[in-house]
């Protein structure tokens, strides 16, 4: 092995390995080969070894077939995958050798050989992709990679509850691909979403996840080696239960409360002094605990902004809401703990007020959210740490809110979260993808930041300077021209170009949901001149969709997804421009414009969300792009 040759440019993996050594010669692929599974448990190994069997024959037409004796013939053994308990490597790591004679794969554990092979395919795809030749006579590389991950959890959370539920096929296939990713959590965000066969008065219009879908999502997962997390908001985020009359009882508010942004109509949170809501609770526990295999909940619990504002003030009063808070959360551990479970909860609150982190149990797991790329992971994660609780830190994709992502944002997010978990010892990564106010963006948005995410947290170093629109391009996309990722990369950034950058959102996702009097006043912040420098920029950025070869079965969706996207970030620019129009004349035709391109909009819209989406929660999203038009329709 030589260990001076450069790293070719057409081998494009994600992540990137942190030790790649190429080296002289070449591995030929030929047909009717076999892979040996060399371990003890051999099973353990097939679902690893058939994911490549399965690759190998969709992009080269080759069979190779599967075996466990190491009495088969050396030179019919084309791949060989090793588990090696004894070797002193760290969890989840692996080493692949290609050679002339054929590709090693080993690994301490199971998951470091699936690790193995998910590089393995990316290599194979890669000379798929720049091949000259027929892919019957394709050559690997020899090289030697050596890899493990520098955070032992990397998760990503998908928000299922407001209003986007995806289909179980939505899910496996995104499951699938982020498994290729070397992710190994997941989380569906819920609120109301689960079928709880005791509570049905909730769901009922929702189209939630069922026990069956997360008994068949669970397996899917185990077999990718991934945890299905449970989720299940357990304090705040509660109203889609509050506002029926069996819950009502148990709020903390029943009009509205003050909140960091501003007022915001009720109810929202449980009351923390009420046994009731402790029974609640204990209620969804039991009915949602045995459909998973993983013995960890995230219990949720933030943004509990009300609790003193109602029914427990006299007590916040007494003892401080900090206090009381931190009671209720204490209950719920309880009720965790007596289930055999560890607890996750969202540390958003508990972190104002920081005398109360050493009270915190030293077995449940504190999640540090924040979405700006100047969130302070590094003030928060010290915290944390100084107490000796366990802690996740958790940046986001920047799709929610947006329409089409905030590239910049997204990046320094992530990479933020990667440097400030490592620096403060944290021991995982939940990159979470939101769907606040209608969940207007489509999946594809997200696809730069999920990448991203599980490039910075399995090896931030190596991965550190990805070329994004490159690899988002080949590795989610499957489009070897990078056009797509272009599109993506380059779409994600136009919400800079109007000149102001709302927290947590883009200025053009606020243009379509504001009422245009509140439009209006941000004529000097973003005057017509700008909003026609950002119709010019969606075009620019727009412009490669035609060269791309995407290579997924969804490939039209995704154009068709990125079109609609593109067309109501250039009707949030008219929208604009019809506030600040002055003209009587104009405001009158610029309105019945608008009025016409949002209904066909909308049709569309419709079309686009029951391609991924189940039909519950469209009707409140729509709702929201139909309160656009009143606006219309008035002018």
């Amino acid at each position: 092995m030589s260990s001076n040759l450069p790293i070719p440019e057409t081998l494009s993996l994600l992540p990137t390995p942190r030790h790649i050594e190429m080296a002289e010669g070449t591995f030929a692929l030929t047909d009717e080969r076999q892979v040996l599974l060399d371990c003890a448990t051999p099973q353990a190994l097939r679902f690893a070894a058939a994911r490549f069997q399965r690759s190998l024959y969709e992009r080269t037409g080759l069979t190779w077939q599967i075996v466990a004796s190491t009495a088969t013939p050396r030179e019919q053994i084309a791949l060989t995958l090793r588990v090696t308990p004894e070797s002193s490597d760290p969890p989840q790591s692996y080493a692949l050798v290609i050679t002339p004679d054929g590709v090693t794969v080993s690994a301490p554990d199971e998951a470091g050989v699936f690790y193995g092979i998910c590089t393995l395919i990316q290599i194979l795809e890669s000379q798929v992709s720049n091949s000259q030749f027929p892919t019957s006579s394709l050559q690997l590389p020899c090289l030697s990679i050596s890899d493990w991950p520098d955070f032992p959890v990397r998760g990503v959370m998908l928000d299922v509850s407001r209003d986007k539920v995806p289909t179980l096929d939505t899910v496996l296939a995104l499951v699938d691909m982020l498994a290729g990713w070397k992710v190994n959590q997941i989380q569906l965000y819920m609120e109301h979403t689960f079928a709880y066969r005791n509570h049905p008065e909730v769901w009922a219009n929702a189209s939630p996840f069922t026990g069956q879908d997360i008994l068949e999502l669970d397996a899917y997962c185990r077999q990718r080696h991934i945890e299905l997390v449970p989720n299940q908001n357990s304090f705040g985020h509660m109203h889609r239960w509050l506002v029926h009359p069996r819950y009502a009882p148990l709020a903390e508010v029943t009009e509205g409360f003050m909140t960091p942004w501003g007022h915001q109509d009720g109810p929202f949170s449980l009351c923390p002094i009420d046994p009731g809501s402790l029974d609640l609770v204990r209620s969804l526990y039991d009915e949602l605990l045995p459909h998973f295999s993983s013995r960890t909940l995230n219990v949720g619990c933030d943004e509990t902004f009300d609790v003193g504002q109602g029914r427990s003030k006299a007590e916040c009063d007494k003892l401080g809401a900090g206090r009381v808070y931190l009671n209720f959360l204490l209950k719920i551990y309880q009720e965790v703990k007596a289930r055999g479970y560890t607890m996750q909860f969202w540390g958003d609150i508990i972190v104002q007020q920081p005398e109360f982190i050493p009270e915190l149990p030293q077995d449940a797991i504190a999640l540090e959210w924040g979405y700006e790329s100047s969130h302070p992971f590094d003030e928060h994660g010290a915290q944390f740490a100084a107490a000796g609780v366990p802690f996740y830190l958790c940046p986001g994709t920047s799709s929610w809110r947006s329409l089409a992502g905030r590239t910049d944002n997204a990046l320094g997010n992530l990479l933020s979260a990667a440097e400030n978990g490592l620096k403060h010892g944290a021991t995982g990564y939940l990159n979470t993808d939101w769907g606040d106010e209608g969940h207007w963006q489509v999946l594809p948005v997200s696809y730069l930041g999920l990448a991203m995410g599980a490039a910075y947290s399995w090896a931030l170093e190596a991965n550190r300077g990805t070329d994004v629109p490159r690899a988002v391009s080949l590795h989610a996309f499957r489009d070897p021209t990078g056009a797509m990722g272009r599109v993506a990369y380059d779409l994600g950034n136009v919400y800079k170009a109007v000149g102001i950058e709302p927290p947590n959102s883009s200025a053009l996702f606020v243009i379509l949901q504001w009422p245009l009097e509140q439009v209006r006043l941000f004529r000097e912040t973003m005057p017509p001149p700008a909003l026609h420098r950002t119709l010019n920029a969606i075009d620019e950025a727009m412009h490669p969709l035609a060269g791309a070869r995407i290579a997924r079965p969804d490939a039209e969706l995704i154009k068709q997804e990125y079109l609609l996207t593109a067309r109501l970030m250039r009707h949030a620019c008219r929208r604009g421009l019809l506030a600040f129009e002055t003209d009587p004349a104009q405001v009158v035709a610029l309105g019945r414009a608008l009025d016409r391109d949002m209904q066909e909009f909308i049709a569309e819209y419709w079309q686009v969300w029951h391609a991924r989406n189940r039909p519950g929660g469209l009707t409140d999203s729509v709702a929201r792009l139909e309160k656009a038009r009143q606006d219309y329709l008035a002018a």
